[in-house]
């Protein structure tokens, strides 16, 4: 086990809010986000002493780049302090996160803002759509399709029907659960949708084939959002818990973490799996990481997840590499109600990309703020009751960049 990095605090936008339409871009996001991370954490602009920012498509979407330097832009406090960005397709804040903690192990800086901003709405959604290609290897994928990684995710689904057998009922479930939970969410994308009886079943009409394997509510909804979370090393944070009166017992901390990548292509991650137990073992391999770093044995000492599920699909290969089920039978944890609040393991409390929204390069610091939120008893109607222990996966393309964090708050076992 490595010395915890503590989350002072965070702050997520609305995810429902259209930026574009308020005559605001990803600039005006960034002022946002960084404004109430800091007076969420209760800190100055004074001290932060290094900013790590999370974005995958700021150049194809608003021709900007180079948003390390936008922070002290818009908020001029910060100007001087040394910032970076970081691209890692829907992984782009979780590496931004990886890379503050290194800096605070390292003894470099005792106190790290990181922002995770996208902005996707101010384009059509056939223009935004075809720049999210550029996280897949560009013309060499292999796949004949209209939409990439609706194809994409749908030819994960082919790969779990052909190797265990796959029930579309269980998929059409996992987008209920998801939506059901973002009801509860007050900054999520679909908190006021509503939907037909049908939207959940294989109703052509009702919930249509996007590509194969994939129909409309398998879909996670791409949105405008910022969010950012203040890391700081023991040391710092046990000063800042007697300045604003908090324990520093009760302060949430990034207990391990994971970090794997694999190729672009998704056909290769495919065809290399070919006879292993798991479909991506590197994403298994990630989440293996995070444990033996956190220094738990597995799953079972994890009271909720908050994981990437840009596709049902997504969804479902995380649930068996977690460990939830055996391989290839993650419906299990569907029929049985694992992944369901109240739950042995609830899955997406916060709605997960499907319901709370999905901005690509702010997914990752989304997921480990809510994390945060849960193991402080923060959650609000999302709580789950009693939770000390939450883990995290945020996965960039067809799970070429995998990261996974284990959150703990109180005394946790």
């Amino acid at each position: 086990m490595t010395s915890p990095v503590y989350i002072l605090g965070g702050h997520q936008t609305d995810f429902a809010k259209v930026w574009s339409r308020h005559g605001e871009d990803i600039s005006d996001m960034t002022r946002e986000t960084t404004l109430h991370t800091l007076a969420a954490s209760e800190l100055d602009a004074s001290a932060i002493q290094s900013i790590h920012v999370g974005n995958a498509f700021g150049e194809l979407q608003r021709r900007q780049a180079h948003l390390g330097a936008m922070v002290a832009q818009v908020v001029p406090d910060l100007w001087g302090v040394p910032a970076m960005r970081h691209e890692g397709a829907c992984a782009s804040s979780s590496l931004a996160v990886l890379s503050a903690m290194a800096e605070i192990e390292a003894g470099r800086y005792d106190c790290v803002l990181v922002l995770g901003i996208e902005e996707f709405k101010n384009t059509p959604g056939n223009e935004a759509s075809v720049n999210q290609n550029a996280a897949a290897w560009q013309g060499r994928e292999d796949i004949d399709c209209t939409f990439m990684w609706p194809a994409a995710f749908g030819r994960v689904a082919q790969e779990y029907e052909q190797r265990y057998g796959l029930d579309r009922r269980h998929l059409n479930r996992i987008a209920e659960i998801n939506y059901t939970n973002a009801k509860r969410n007050p900054l999520a994308q679909t908190r006021k949708w509503n939907f037909d009886e049908r939207a959940f079943t294989d109703d052509d009409e009702a919930n249509p084939i996007i590509e194969p394997g994939t129909r409309r509510q398998d879909c996670g909804q791409i949105t405008d959002g910022g969010c950012g979370v203040v890391l700081a090393s023991a040391r710092f944070s046990e000063e800042h818990a007697r300045r604003t009166g908090r324990s520093l017992d009760r302060m949430a901390r990034i207990a391990g973490w994971g970090h794997r990548n694999a190729g672009l292509r998704l056909i290769d991650k495919l065809e290399r799996s070919r006879g292993q137990t798991y479909v991506f073992p590197h994403l298994r391999d990630a989440l293996q990481d995070a444990w033996r770093r956190s220094g738990i044995e597995g799953v079972d000492a994890v009271d909720g997840i908050e994981l990437h599920d840009c596709f049902t699909t997504t969804e479902y290969t995380a649930i068996d590499h977690f460990g939830l089920t055996p391989p290839g039978q993650s419906w299990r944890a569907v029929e049985d109600g694992t992944i369901a609040p109240g739950g042995k393991c609830p899955v997406n409390m916060s709605g997960g990309l499907i319901g709370c929204g999905h901005p690509v390069g702010a997914t990752g610091s989304r997921m480990l703020l809510d994390a945060a939120r849960q193991v402080t008893g923060q959650a609000g109607d999302c709580q789950i009751e009693g939770a000390q222990r939450v883990q995290t996966l945020n996965i960039g393309g067809s799970c070429a960049t995998v990261v996974s964090f284990v959150v703990e708050g109180g005394s946790a076992p």
